[in-house]
């Protein structure tokens, strides 16, 4: 990742600093599917912070570290074969987008949980990609239902440009914590703040309670 902000990034942390988005209405009712201050779209709008590494299925490894029982580094093939999930989630970014029924393909976290065991004394997870990037979870949300590893979206493999070969999936959160070109996963005893959570965004990121922000910063 280079060490130059892009102009995306001086923006998102412009909008932090402003409280930009907020709209004060909290979470709305569990029947409702858009949460506060987003919008919806038929697309899926490209964001990313200028750098955007070009990683083959061939290069491609993903190694889990930290607090586990069992840490491991998979290749493609050890990967795929086991990342044959279909699920369908909506997303939603902090730049107020959203995007319902998505289709993806993918390993489960709950899965990928089973297999390494993380010790009783993990609490979070710090996610690693090939850009440089990095973001924090509590590791309940990381593990919750619905959380994946995924490398397809509407049938077809994800794209360089959405993270592809392999990306995190957390659809419960704001689309940040749902690292892109993910290489490492990183058990870790205690919380460490992320590339956007050291820029005045929120730790954790949920969009029904509007967590854009930190609260030292909206």
């Amino acid at each position: 990742m280079s060490d130059e902000p892009s102009k995306l990034t001086r923006s998102k942390e412009r909008w932090a600093q402003e409280g930009r988005f907020l709209t004060g209405q909290g979470a709305r009712p569990d029947s409702e599917r858009l949460p506060p201050g987003q919008h919806r779209v038929s697309n899926w709008p490209v964001l990313d912070l200028g750098v955007r590494p070009e990683v083959s299925q061939e290069r491609w490894q993903l190694a889990v570290t930290g607090a586990v029982g069992k840490t491991l580094r998979w290749n493609w093939e050890t990967f795929a074969a086991r990342a044959t999930t279909q699920a369908i989630s909506d997303m939603h970014c902090v730049t107020t987008w959203s995007r319902y029924d998505n289709h993806w393909i993918g390993l489960p976290v709950s899965e990928l949980l089973d297999e390494v065991q993380p010790r009783d004394e993990a609490t979070h997870v710090l996610l690693h990609s090939y850009d440089g990037y990095i973001t924090n979870l509590p590791l309940a949300d990381f593990a919750a239902p619905g959380a994946m590893l995924v490398h397809s979206w509407e049938g077809q493999p994800l794209t360089a440009e959405h993270g592809g070969p392999v990306r995190a999936l957390i659809p419960h959160l704001y689309l940040w914590k749902s690292a892109k070109w993910l290489r490492r996963i990183d058990f870790r005893v205690g919380d460490t703040p992320g590339f956007w959570e050291m820029r005045g965004y929120h730790d954790r990121g949920d969009p029904w309670q509007e967590q854009r922000y930190s609260d030292d910063d909206a």
